[in-house]
């Protein structure tokens, strides 16, 4: 360990063709503090650590082609918001709509 690093390990879920996950543990060094600030986003929005780097990185391996597509704000919050599974975005949209022009 390097002073300020901290080494982690992560286990990233790798996709076969099967579609059956793999998992493959991956060490990384990364500044002390962000290691603290990242376990803390995690804690509040309900994720681990290993989640958000792998949604992180699925991020930066797709975009390469979707890169016109998707604006880089966007991209930065992508994977970041965690909606519940019987979650029905028409209806939000429309009781949004209603409050607001009604």
């Amino acid at each position: 360990m390097k002073s300020g690093h901290l080494d982690i390990s992560i286990i990233i879920r790798i996709f076969g063709i099967n579609t059956r996950a793999m998992t493959t543990k991956l060490t990384l060094t990364v500044e002390k503090t962000v290691i603290e600030k990242a376990k803390s986003y995690a804690k509040r929005t309900g994720r681990s650590l290993s989640e958000l780097i792998e949604k992180y990185l699925e991020s930066i391996t797709n975009d390469e082609k979707n890169d016109t597509q998707i604006s880089p704000k966007l991209r930065k919050i992508v994977g970041s918001v965690k909606l519940p599974k019987n979650f029905d975005e028409e209806k939000e949209l429309r009781t949004y709509l209603e409050k607001k022009h009604l």
